[in-house]
Order: C-alpha cells, then sequence, then structure tokens
C-alpha cells in the first residue's frame, strides 16, 4: 500500500445568524489538506454558497507554510475578505490548524 504524506484536518465555527452560510450549514467549516513533512497546505475546502469564496480561499491557503503561524493567514482574510462570516471562518481556520499541531506532535 501507497504511503500517504498528508493529512485532513477540520475546524468548525458557528456562522453567523442571517447569512445564506448560516441558513444553509448553520456553521463555518474548514477541511485542510497538509502535506505533515513540510508542513504546508495543499488543499482546502470550506462550507461556503458560492464557488467564487470557495476558489477565493482555496487561493489564499493553497501553499501557506504553517510552521510560522497562522497570523500572516488570518491578517490576509481579515484584508481581503469582508463578509459577515469573516470571524467565523477564521475561528474554524484556528481550530483546523490547532488540531493539526496537537495531533502532528503526539
Amino acid at each position: 500500500m501507497e504511503e500517504i504524506n498528508t493529512v485532513l484536518v477540520t475546524g468548525y465555527a458557528k456562522a453567523p445568524q442571517g447569512t445564506s452560510m448560516y441558513e444553509i450549514y448553520k456553521y463555518a467549516g474548514i477541511v485542510l489538506e497538509i502535506d505533515r513533512e513540510r508542513h504546508v497546505i495543499v488543499e482546502a475546502e470550506f462550507t461556503v454558497v458560492t464557488d467564487l469564496t470557495q476558489s477565493f480561499f482555496k487561493r489564499l491557503l493553497v501553499g501557506y507554510c504553517l510552521e510560522g503561524g497562522v497570523d500572516d493567514l488570518i491578517e490576509k482574510i481579515r484584508r481581503n475578505y469582508f463578509a459577515p462570516s469573516q470571524q467565523a471562518i477564521i475561528v474554524a481556520l484556528q481550530a483546523a490548524v490547532q488540531r493539526y499541531w496537537d495531533n502532528v506532535n503526539e
């Protein structure tokens, strides 16, 4: 069997009420595929309503190295994503990255 060098990790946060994200999903969710040797995000998927938003977040996240933390990535989201769900996306991202480090360091 082929060795897999990536892991999947998820994070969730409550979506803001009154948004389409809340009406459809009730939460903001993120799934990250991360190269466990280089700690680089190789793929990302979100519980967002539009394909454009999905594509936008992939461009922001894919290729990002987690070794330096997520502060720069969060700042990119704050500077470039102006939507009511901004904070929920950030919280979901932080939860996923924390789950990654908790498990990869074991």
